[in-house]
């Protein structure tokens, strides 16, 4: 980047239905969503209560049954069982109302309440109460599992002041954030969390930041740098100016994208789930068929009650909610890791992406360095402090960073005050100052506007803002920026973790950029780049057919590229608003290194994916045979439904504890 002075599921149910469509065209999949709600609070002994009450009446009876062998108990065995099956059977009885209520007849609950009392109707009562047992239980693991992968995400909504102190007629008073304005002076004491985002007024201060990047150690933060919503103030009393109104700050932003991002669904959970809607009707037929076509063949020796039994188990067995409940939980365990480890992912279709990923282009400023700019030299051909008044009043017009450290290294100097200034895209400023015209940018500036200087400037490697006053050329600064302390690191494990091929592009000059290319071990590199460049760049690399190209930037100029890119990934913590906006993944820690951590997780998530449809299919298709050809019983059935459900549920939640 040049000096442009532009900020370079949920189980298996049929209660609601969503269409969720994105704008980049790789993710324009559509498809229906359910969304069961479980109802009730996973730490609440009360959501566990009918499971256990039905667990110890069943126990009861089977010991009666088979223990004991209580003749009396014989008496009143179906009403036993009945009432054992009622705590964990009324409520899917009530789903099985609601989806017949709206139109849709082949769902988990109604083959799981056919099956059920079917078994009651042919004296299975132990088999029909353990079914809708271990049914409830799966449901409850599943519960439980979706609460423990939104911890990481909903620990945000803990982070939020609830009231910020502000600075008004000369006394500090108590408001909600909500109603603090833009400009407004607000005070933090230490332990209190920061409630908007601001400009830090006092000297210096350390905060917490893990609740918005993941990261433990304590940052340290001085006069003049932003403080973020969210943050945790550990040493001093300080105060800070308000910069946004609290539904634009990092905060609102995190919170908005984290509860989107269920909503956009990986193509492999948009499969699954089409796949249930077919899958279902055709086992339920199937089913009715068992019991009905073996009269045609066998004749006089049919036993009705031994192909029904037969055609429940096959029901029984069918049920998709192994598949159902274990892929979206898989994703979204994964958009929960990532969380925790300051990644932000908008939706689990990217998650899917990132493993495809083969190529990754990379902006400069801001994202392989640290975009903290400290002027190094001064070169001018007009008095020194009338130089630096002219090229400080106009910078103070521009957000940018190496305005703002133009302007911090000009101090109280500048007396001057900026009229008509105009940027212009990927060069720099024009505007009039004292009453003479103005431009400071980058030597194209210059050329642009046909003024004369030194060529020489242009070899050095360093940022350079170029300034002339009434059309002549009057001296350059000279400005150095950092590379970040992972950046070579990132750059190598991006390598190592299968990207063939990462590019950098810039809008500095090429002689920087390719200094700083060689260091971080970058063979393909363009400097000089204005931001319609840039575009251009990143159209040929994606014109190439075998590509799944990853942009990476943090400015308002990379906006467009995040756009185009199949998976825009901005720098979360000093990016600009539009580029956060734009882009389908968030790092927030600004670490270049996160983007690996980010494919590993989408690796992990998808291998544990595939693991639960293969684990699914293969004991489905197994018991559905056995099922069919009457050598499985109702119990091989609950394993293969309920049993492999938990399986795959539990190895789901393994992507909360990986290491990445």
């Amino acid at each position: 980047m040049s000096h442009t002075h532009s900020q370079e599921d949920s189980c298996c149910s049929s209660k609601a239905h969503s269409k969720t469509q994105d704008h980049h065209s790789h993710s324009h999949e559509e498809g229906d969503e359910h969304d069961h709600d479980h109802g009730g609070d996973p730490s609440s002994f009360k959501t566990y209560l009918p499971a256990i009450v039905t667990l110890g009446m069943l126990l009861i009876g089977i010991a009666f049954d088979n223990v004991f062998k209580i003749e009396a108990f014989k008496m009143i065995r179906p009403y036993w069982y009945i009432v054992a099956y009622l705590p964990v059977g009324i409520p899917v009885l009530k789903e099985v109302w609601e989806t017949f209520k709206a139109g849709d007849f082949f769902t988990e609950f109604s083959l799981m309440s056919i099956a059920t009392i079917g078994a009651f109707a042919i004296g299975e009562y132990p088999e029909g109460v353990t079914v809708m047992l271990f049914y409830t239980i799966g449901e409850l693991f599943q519960m439980a599992a979706v609460n423990r992968a939104k911890r990481n995400i909903s620990a945000l909504l803990d982070v939020r002041a609830d009231v910020a102190n502000v600075l008004r007629n000369g006394k500090y008073e108590s408001v909600s954030p909500e109603k603090v304005d833009v400009g407004e002076t607000i005070q933090i004491k230490a332990g209190e969390k920061i409630p908007l985002d601001g400009e830090m007024l006092s000297e210096k201060s350390s905060f917490n930041t893990a609740a918005l990047t993941g990261e433990s150690n304590p940052r340290t933060i001085s006069k003049g740098e932003n403080v973020l919503a969210g943050m945790l103030n550990l040493d001093l009393l300080i105060e800070i100016k308000v910069t946004k109104v609290f539904a634009d700050s990092a905060l609102s932003r995190i919170l908005e994208m984290v509860q989107n991002a269920t909503t956009r669904k990986a193509k492999t959970e948009l499969f699954i789930r089409k796949f249930a809607k077919v899958y279902t009707p055709i086992v339920f037929f199937l089913a009715l068929a068992l019991v009905t076509i073996p009269i045609v063949i066998l004749g006089s020796e049919y036993q009705f009650q031994t192909w029904l039994y037969r055609a429940l188990v096959f029901l029984v067995i069918s049920c998709p909610c192994a598949l159902v409940i274990s892929i979206p939980l898989g994703y979204f365990g994964g958009i929960g890791a990532a969380s925790a480890h300051g990644i932000l992912f908008k939706g689990s279709n990217f998650l899917d992406l990132i493993t495809k990923l083969n190529t990754v282009v990379m902006d400069k400023t801001g994202t392989l360095t640290k975009g903290v700019f400290k002027v190094q030299k001064v070169e001018s051909n007009i008095d020194k402090v009338e130089f630096l008044n002219l090229l400080g009043a106009l910078e103070a017009k521009s957000t940018h960073p190496i305005a703002r450290a133009i302007v911090q290294y000009v101090g109280d100097g500048i007396s001057y005050l900026a009229e008509n200034v105009e940027e212009i895209s990927g060069m720099g400023l024009k505007g009039t100052v004292n009453g003479k015209q103005i431009l400071a940018g980058n030597t194209k500036l210059l050329t642009k506007s046909n003024i004369d200087f030194d060529f020489k400037i242009n070899d050095t490697e360093a940022s350079i803002v170029a300034l002339s006053v009434d059309e002549k050329y009057a001296g350059y600064v000279l400005i150095a920026d950092e590379i970040k302390d992972d950046s070579a690191d990132a750059v190598k494990q991006l390598y190592e973790n299968g990207i063939k091929q990462v590019v950098m592009l810039s809008g500095d000059k090429t002689s920087i950029v390719k200094k700083v290319a060689q260091t971080l071990g970058i063979h393909s590199f363009y400097g000089d780049l204005l931001p319609e460049d840039k575009v251009a760049r990143l159209e040929e690399i994606k014109n190439i057919k075998s590509n799944v190209v990853a942009f990476v930037g943090d400015g308002i100029n990379d906006t467009p590229v995040l756009a185009i890119s199949d998976i825009g990934i901005a720098m979360g913590a000093m990016g600009s608003d539009a580029a956060i906006e734009t882009a389908d993944v968030v790092i927030q820690t600004d670490q270049p290194s996160k983007i690996v951590t980010a494919i590993k997780i989408g690796k992990a998530t998808k291998k544990v994916v595939i693991q639960n449809i293969v684990l699914a299919f293969a004991v489905k298709a197994l018991v559905l045979i056995l099922g069919a050809g009457g050598l499985a019983t109702m119990w091989e059935a609950v394993f293969a439904d309920v049993g492999v459900a938990l399986l795959a549920i539990l190895n789901a939640v393994r992507i909360q504890k990986m290491k990445f």
